[in-house]
């Protein structure tokens, strides 16, 4: 797995957002650098950041990429990896932290807001550790000569952790913590799926029969809550389908005999 491996001062890349949101947060830059961004986001349509806003949702990336299941098994086992260490560092965090969101400080009609008002445990957002989380994940977990394209993960990424500036939900401290964290969740992540043996993620092995299960709950999930903000239902619609169909060719591999070599 050396095509696979991780250069150590990628170790460091993260805290250069976590040293950027010391400095916006001790720096007394809290207010107007949420303000600011906020505003600008504006120019785009709330239908977009909602969107966006999705891909950092635990259940909306997962159905997104389940079809990995099938075309990229150990690139997906990263994702759910990272994405397991995400939420529970995110957890940990929040708690610990417990800092005030925008909405709790600001005055109510002064800044844009999509959705409910949320005023509790800020640091970090968790949707931006959940993308950058999977962003790093999917990039290391990749051979070396295929991961410059990925990089476009992390421009997405980056854009989820604006939509949760754009919703009025974070501060940019907290998106900047989200992603030095989550970056690191998703090498963590890759670390341990390059780690799997390659026996053993075939479509007929347990461990596909385990995400696939995964993506029914994931599927139910979609159909019977709603992910963030009503303006993703389409986006809802979509995962189900999504889910659907991979499960579908997921279900005839279960009947196909392998070739002889």
């Amino acid at each position: 797995m050396n095509n696979k491996a991780i250069p150590g001062f990628f170790w460091f890349i993260p805290l250069v957002p976590l040293a950027l949101a010391l400095i916006t947060y001790f720096g007394d830059l809290q207010s107007s650098s949420f303000l600011f961004i906020n505003q600008l986001t504006q120019l785009l349509p709330d239908t977009l950041w909602a969107w966006l806003t999705f891909l950092g949702n635990g259940w909306g990336i997962f159905a997104l990429a389940f079809p990995l299941l099938l075309l990229a098994p150990r690139m997906l086992t990263a994702g759910i990896f990272a994405g397991v260490i995400a939420a529970t560092t995110s957890s940990v965090l929040k708690g610990f932290f417990d800092l005030p969101r925008p909405a709790s400080i600001l005055t109510e009609g002064g800044f844009n807001r999509i959705g409910e008002a949320l005023l509790h445990r800020a640091f970090p957002s968790g949707h931006t550790l959940t993308a950058f989380a999977i962003a790093s994940a999917l990039y290391f977990s990749a051979n070396k000569e295929k991961r410059t394209p990925l990089l476009l993960l992390f421009v997405l990424a980056t854009f989820v952790g604006l939509s949760r500036n754009a919703v009025g939900a974070h501060w940019l401290t907290d998106v900047l913590g989200g992603a030095g964290f989550g970056i690191w969740c998703g090498m963590i992540g890759a670390l341990l799926a390059n780690r799997f043996p390659e026996s053993q993620l075939g479509p007929k092995k347990i461990w596909a029969h385990l995400i696939a299960l995964g993506s029914v709950v994931a599927a139910y999930s979609h159909l019977t809550q709603m992910m963030d903000l009503e303006l993703n239902q389409p986006l809802q619609y979509a995962s189900i389908a999504i889910i659907v169909i991979t499960l579908a060719f997921y279900g005839k591999a279960q009947f196909s005999q392998a070739h002889p070599k």
